[in-house]
């Protein structure tokens, strides 16, 4: 038998990298040298990419610019910007919260957010618009209870309303945009202003 003196046979330890985009776009004389990819540092991953949002920020603040975006990250939920700037006095979203004033049992769910929600204006307009108008749909309801198909048809158009003025609550507080319904939405916003 002949044995042969004892050689290593793992796997090389060293091997080349892909150069980094960066590099890739400069015209290097020379190919990248080999290293290691234990501890030796990889050229192009020091390199400076995009700015960090934070760079244009003034020391020790976060410029938001009104429309609620805070810079802080994108919600998992749903893909939205997170809402967290805008304070609630609940432990929800505020976008969450608004479209709450109209699909929580109208007009219950609006004055019971009137009762607790002291910190954001958004919802608080929502709020006054819900239980204003759902209380006068509730007035014509039993004004119109006498009829069975008239009531139907108030039936549906609540749930039209509901659909769409939560929909509207909760899209629209990017831009904190009022949809306005044509006489309580004024008064809401009047109310609001006064507090």
């Amino acid at each position: 038998m002949n044995f042969a003196p004892y050689q290593d046979e793992s796997p090389e330890v060293e091997r080349a990298f892909s150069p980094s985009p960066v590099d890739a776009h400069r015209s290097h004389p020379k190919l990248p040298n080999v290293h290691s990819p234990r501890g030796s540092p990889v050229p192009g991953l020091n390199s400076p990419g995009l700015p960090s949002p934070s760079q244009f920020a003034a020391p020790g603040r976060i410029n938001t610019n009104g429309h609620g975006n805070t810079g802080f990250g994108n919600d998992v939920e749903s893909g939205r910007w997170n809402l967290g700037a805008f304070d609630t006095s609940l432990p929800i979203r505020m976008d969450v919260e608004a479209m709450l004033a109209y699909v929580l049992l109208p007009p219950a769910g609006g004055v019971f957010l009137l009762l607790v929600e002291h910190k954001s204006d958004y919802v608080r307009f929502h709020a006054w618009q819900s239980s204003m108008l759902f209380t006068a749909m509730f007035i014509i309801h039993l004004i119109f209870s006498w009829s069975s198909f008239l009531s139907w048809l108030l039936l549906i158009g609540d749930l039209a309303m509901i659909g769409f003025l939560s929909m509207r609550a909760y899209r629209d507080v990017d831009t904190l945009e009022h949809f306005e319904v044509p006489v309580f939405g004024r008064l809401a916003n009047s109310f609001v202003d006064d507090e």
